[in-house]
C-alpha cells in the first residue's frame, strides 16, 4: 500500500476529500486532501506519484484554468463542469472572524453567472469559478460593500503588476482601463482602486506601459506583488472613523453632566453612531440580503435597539465599542496571516544573469531553467539551482530554520531565499521563480493553514446552530414577556443585550487562529505541519518510531575503528590509502576520507587491480599489499588465526571490516560502520524530556548492529532484520500497546510505516519533493534537532485552543447569568465579546513567538 493511498483510507476515507466543502485546498490531491471530490475512491488515486512535483490538483487550486490538465481530480472540479470559463483568486482584508468569510461567500452566491465561492477566513483567501470574465468583474465591488478590502492574486503568469499611484476615485480606474485598451499591444488589464494595483498583460516592455499611464495622469511602479504582502496598507486612514467618533461620545458624556441641552447630546451620540456605524450597518444589509446572521447584523440590530428605546449612549458606545474591536481583531489576526507570507520577500526579485559574458540584471520571473546567475557575497539567493563555480558558505535559515551557515561547493543545490554569506558563486537555475523550495513551502503551508481541524470543525458547526437559537430566543424576550407584565422597554433592552450575547466571535475564533500561528511558527523554524489535524495529532503522540539509517545515523559510512597489528598506525593507514585511492566503492571513499582527516600521505603505488567482490590490491616498494574482506585473505592462505577473536567482535558490533596486509600478513584491520548522528542523542533526550514515553528505532540491520546503535543513541528498544512490511507490524505493535505513535523516515524508503503510524514525519524535504509532498510533517533540516521543538509546539497549541474555549465560553455563560438580574449593560456585553475575542487571539499569538529551546 502506498503511503498516499493509506493517509486517505485512515485520515478522510476518500481521494479528495476534505475537511470542509467551502474549501478549496491547493495540494496534491493525494496527499493532502483536496475538496473537490467528496465521493471520489480512495482507489482512483492509487497510481499517482507524489514524486511529480505537477501531481493532481497540484499547481495553485482546483479552480485550474487549464482545461486541458487531466488527473484524478479532474472529473470533479469545484464546478464539476466543463462550462467554467473563468477562475480567479483574490486576498480578503478585514475579516474579523469566520462568519465574516460565510457573509461574503453567500453574497458572491448570489450573483449571476459565478458557479462556485470558496473563502478561507485562516488565509484570506477567496477562490471565485465563473461563467464569463464579466461575472468576475463584480467580484471586486461585491466584497467591498460588504466592507471589506480585496486584491487579485496573480494567477496569469502573463500578467504583471504595476503600482499606480495619483488614483483618487474608482473612476480613475477606468480611466486607466479605457485608455490602455487603446494601446495594441495591451491584451489585457484589471486596476483596482481599492488596492492601487493594475494587472496587465502586455507584449511590450515595461516602461512602455509606464508611459501609457503617465499619459491618462497617473504614476505606474512595476511590482511583483507575489512577493509582496500588502496588508499593512489595507490598514492605513482605517482608524480615523473610531478616533472621531470617540471624540464625539466624550463630547456628549461631558455635555450632559455640565447641563447642555439633552438634544445637543442626542445629537453627537448619533453622528458617532452613523460615523463608526455605518460600515458594520453597510455589512450588515448585504449580510441580510445574502441570508447570513453574522455578527454585523446583530450588532446593528442592537444599536439601532438602543436608540428606538432612547438609550443613545448605550448605543453610540455599543457601536463604536465594537468598531474599535474588530480594528484590534482585525490587525492582530493579519499577523497571524502574516506569520508565513513574510518568507515571500525573503528570495530577490532580481537578478544578475550571465550572458554572453556579460551580466544583465533581470527580473527573477523572466530568468528560465538552465541560465547561469552570479550571486555576490552578503547577497541572497534568487532562484533554486547547482552551484557550477566558486564556493560559499549558506545560510539556510529561511529554508531549514537552521542558523549555522553550511559549506557549498561545485555541484551542491542551492536554494531561493538562502543567504549567500562569503564567496562569489555561479549557479545554474534549475527551479523556475514558482517552483522554487521556497515557493512550495509557501504554498504547502497556507494549504495547511486553510484545512480545518477537527475542534474547529466543531466549533463551527456548533456556532452555525448556536448563533440563530439564541437569536430567536432574544426575539422571544422581546415580544413574550411584555404581554405578561407590560415593560416593553426592560424586556426589549434584555433582548438586545442577548442579542449581543449570540455573538459567537471569540468561540470560532478559539482554534483557527491558534493553528495558524502555530504552523507559522514552525515553518519558520524549518518544520512543515501539513494542517491543523496533524498539528492536533502531533500534540497526543506519546511513542516515536526512528528509522536507523538516514535518520538516526548519517547513512553513509565512515571509519569507526583502526586496529593496528604488524605495522604502526600511520603505515598502515598510509597502504590503506594508496590501496583506496582509485576506488569509488562507498567504504572505500570512507577510508580515503578518514586518512585525508588525519593528514596521511599517499605512497607510490603500481599495478592496482580491483579483486571483484573481495577487495583491491596494488605493489607497493616491490611488495603486493592486499585490502579486503576475510574470505581474500583466505583464498591467499594467510594466517588469520591470531586476528580472528579481534575480526568476530567487530562483526558482531555490525561492523564492516577490511583487512590490510600481505599474502603472508595481517598488517591491521580497519571497521567502517554507519555513525550516528551528532544531533541524535540530545534531540532524543529533549523528547523524552518532553513527555515522550517510548523511543524505538526500527533498521533492517542485524541484531548486532541494531544493539550498537541503539545503546549510542539511548532508545528505549529496537527492532531489528526488519523488512519493509516488518517495520508496519512493529508500528501496530506499539499501536495495539496503546501507544499514539509517529514514524520518522526519509519519506520514501519507509511509505508503508510512514502510512501505518498515527503521524508520519520525514527528514530532509529540503532536497526531496517526495518527502515534502508525502509526509504529514516534514523537517526540512536533514536532522532531528527540530523535532522535540514541533512536539512541544503542537502540544502548546492543543493546550491554548482549549484555553481559547473554555475561556470563550465562560464569558457568553457569565454574561448570560447577567442579563436577567439586571447586572449586564449594553456596553459592557459588546465589551465582553470584542474584548473575549481580542484576548483569545492575544493568547494564540503566543504561539508566534515560542522559541526553540531544543536549537541544537
Amino acid at each position: 500500500m502506498k503511503h498516499e493511498d493509506k493517509k486517505h483510507h485512515h485520515h478522510t476515507g476518500s481521494c479528495c476529500s476534505g475537511p470542509s466543502s467551502s474549501e478549496i485546498e491547493n495540494s496534491p490531491c493525494c496527499s493532502s486532501s483536496s475538496e473537490a471530490a467528496p465521493t471520489e475512491e480512495p482507489s482512483s488515486c492509487s497510481t499517482k506519484s507524489h514524486a511529480h512535483s505537477h501531481s493532481c490538483c497540484s499547481d495553485t487550486s482546483a479552480l485550474t484554468t487549464d482545461k486541458s490538465q487531466h488527473s484524478c481530480c479532474s472529473d470533479h472540479d469545484i464546478a464539476t463542469g466543463s462550462d467554467i470559463e473563468e477562475t480567479a483568486e483574490y486576498r480578503v482584508y478585514g475579516m474579523d472572524c469566520p462568519s465574516c468569510a460565510a457573509t461574503i461567500e453567500k453574497s458572491l452566491k448570489t450573483l449571476n453567472d459565478i458557479q462556485h465561492v470558496a473563502i478561507n477566513y485562516n488565509t484570506g483567501k477567496l477562490q471565485v469559478a465563473a461563467a464569463s470574465e464579466s461575472a468576475l468583474s463584480l467580484i471586486p465591488n461585491s466584497v467591498e460593500r460588504l466592507g471589506f478590502s480585496i486584491e487579485p492574486i496573480q494567477s496569469n503568469k502573463k500578467m504583471k503588476t504595476y503600482l499606480i499611484e495619483g488614483m483618487d476615485c474608482a473612476a480613475c480606474a477606468n480611466t486607466i482601463v479605457n485608455h490602455l485598451k487603446t494601446v495594441p499591444a495591451v491584451k489585457d488589464v484589471r486596476v483596482n482602486f481599492s488596492t492601487g494595483k493594475a494587472q496587465i498583460e502586455h507584449d511590450n516592455e515595461a516602461d512602455d506601459i509606464i508611459k501609457e499611464v503617465s499619459k491618462a495622469g497617473y504614476t505606474a511602479t512595476l511590482v511583483t506583488s507575489s512577493r509582496q504582502p500588502a496588508e499593512s496598507r489595507h490598514h492605513k486612514g482605517k482608524n480615523g472613523p473610531i478616533i472621531f467618533s470617540g471624540i464625539l461620545i466624550a463630547l456628549g458624556f461631558i455635555g450632559s453632566h455640565t447641563g447642555i441641552a439633552s438634544y445637543m447630546t442626542t445629537v453627537l451620540y448619533a453622528i458617532a453612531m452613523i460615523v463608526s456605524g455605518y460600515k458594520p450597518a453597510k455589512s450588515a444589509y448585504y449580510g441580510i440580503k445574502s441570508r447570513s446572521l453574522d455578527m454585523n447584523v446583530l450588532m446593528t440590530v442592537a444599536a439601532l435597539g438602543a436608540a428606538v428605546i432612547g438609550e443613545w449612549l448605550e448605543g453610540a458606545t455599543v457601536v463604536w465599542l465594537f468598531a474599535l474591536g474588530v480594528a484590534l481583531q482585525t490587525r492582530s489576526i493579519e499577523q497571524t496571516r502574516n506569520s508565513i507570507r513574510g518568507l515571500m520577500d525573503l528570495a530577490p526579485s532580481e537578478a544578475w544573469v550571465k550572458e554572453n559574458g556579460q551580466l544583465i540584471k533581470k527580473a527573477a520571473e523572466d530568468i528560465s531553467i538552465g541560465s547561469t546567475i552570479v550571486v555576490k557575497p552578503g547577497d541572497r539567493i534568487p532562484l533554486d539551482g547547482e552551484i557550477i563555480n566558486g564556493e560559499s558558505s549558506i545560510n539556510q535559515a529561511p529554508i531549514t530554520g537552521e542558523s549555522i551557515p553550511v559549506d557549498k561547493v561545485m555541484g551542491d543545490a542551492v536554494y531561493a531565499g538562502t543567504i549567500n554569506e562569503s564567496g562569489s558563486l555561479e549557479i545554474k537555475v534549475t527551479k523556475l521563480v514558482e517552483d522554487t523550495t521556497i515557493s512550495k513551502i509557501i504554498h504547502l503551508v497556507e494549504e495547511a493553514q486553510e484545512k480545518k481541524a477537527p475542534t474547529q470543525a466543531f466549533v463551527d458547526k456548533f456556532a452555525t446552530i448556536y448563533t440563530p437559537i439564541v437569536f430567536i430566543l432574544a426575539l422571544f424576550i422581546m415580544v413574550i414577556p411584555p404581554l405578561f407584565d407590560g415593560a416593553w422597554s426592560e424586556w426589549f433592552y434584555k433582548g438586545l443585550e442577548l442579542l449581543v450575547v449570540a455573538c459567537p466571535c471569540a468561540l470560532v475564533i478559539s482554534t483557527p487562529v491558534a493553528i495558524v500561528s502555530a504552523i507559522g511558527n514552525a515553518a519558520k523554524n524549518g518544520v512543515l505541519i501539513k494542517g491543523g489535524t496533524f498539528l492536533e495529532k502531533a500534540g497526543a503522540i506519546n511513542a516515536i518510531a526512528f528509522d536507523k539509517t538516514g535518520t538516526l545515523t548519517e547513512g553513509k559510512p565512515a571509519v569507526s575503528e583502526v586496529v593496528s597489528l604488524a605495522a604502526e598506525e600511520n603505515q598502515l593507514l598510509a597502504i590503506t590509502k594508496t590501496l583506496e585511492d582509485y576506488s569509488n566503492h562507498p567504504i572505500a571513499r570512507a577510508i580515503v576520507d578518514y586518512t585525508a582527516e588525519k593528514k596521511v600521505v599517499s605512497l607510490q603505488g603500481s599495478n592496482f587491480k580491483i579483486l571483484t567482490g573481495k577487495g583491491v590490491q596494488a605493489t607497493i616498494q616491490d611488495t603486493v599489499y592486499y585490502a579486503g574482506n576475510a574470505k581474500l585473505f583466505s583464498d591467499l592462505g594467510t594466517p588469520l588465526t591470531h586476528c580472528w577473536s579481534q575480526i568476530e567482535k567487530l562483526q558482531n558490533e555490525g561492523k564492516t571490516i577490511i583487512i590490510v596486509g600481505t599474502a603472508k600478513s595481517v598488517l591491521g584491520i580497519i571497521s567502517v560502520a554507519d555513525t550516528i548522528r551528532h544531533t541524535t542523542v540530545s534531540a532524543l533526550e529533549s523528547l523524552k524530556q518532553n513527555g515522550m514515553q517510548q523511543i524505538v528505532m526500527l533498521t533492517g540491520d542485524n541484531e548486532g548492529t541494531a544493539k550498537m546503535i541503539a545503546s549510542q543513541s539511548r532508545v528505549d528498544r529496537y527492532f531489528a532484520d526488519l523488512l519493509p512490511e516488518d517495520k508496519v507490524k512493529a508500528i501496530q505493535q506499539l499501536q495495539h500497546e496503546g501507544y499514539q505513535t509517529a514514524m520518522v523516515g526519509d519519506g520514501i524508503n519507509d511509505a508503508p510505516a510512514l502510512a501505518t503510524a498515527d503521524l508520519g514525519i520525514a527528514m530532509g524535504g529540503a532536497g526531496t519533493d517526495t518527502a515534502m509532498e508525502t509526509a504529514d510533517i516534514v523537517l526540512m533540516a536533514d536532522n532531528l534537532e527540530k523535532l522535540p521543538h514541533t512536539m512541544k509546539l503542537s502540544r502548546k497549541a492543543l493546550a491554548v485552543i482549549k484555553q481559547n474555549i473554555w475561556f470563550s465560553i465562560i464569558v457568553k455563560v457569565i454574561a448570560l447569568a447577567f442579563i436577567f438580574p439586571g447586572w449586564l449593560t449594553l456596553w459592557i456585553a459588546v465589551l465582553s465579546d470584542t474584548g473575549a475575542a481580542l484576548l483569545v487571539i492575544l493568547n494564540s499569538l503566543r504561539l508566534l513567538k515560542m522559541k526553540n529551546k531544543w536549537n541544537l
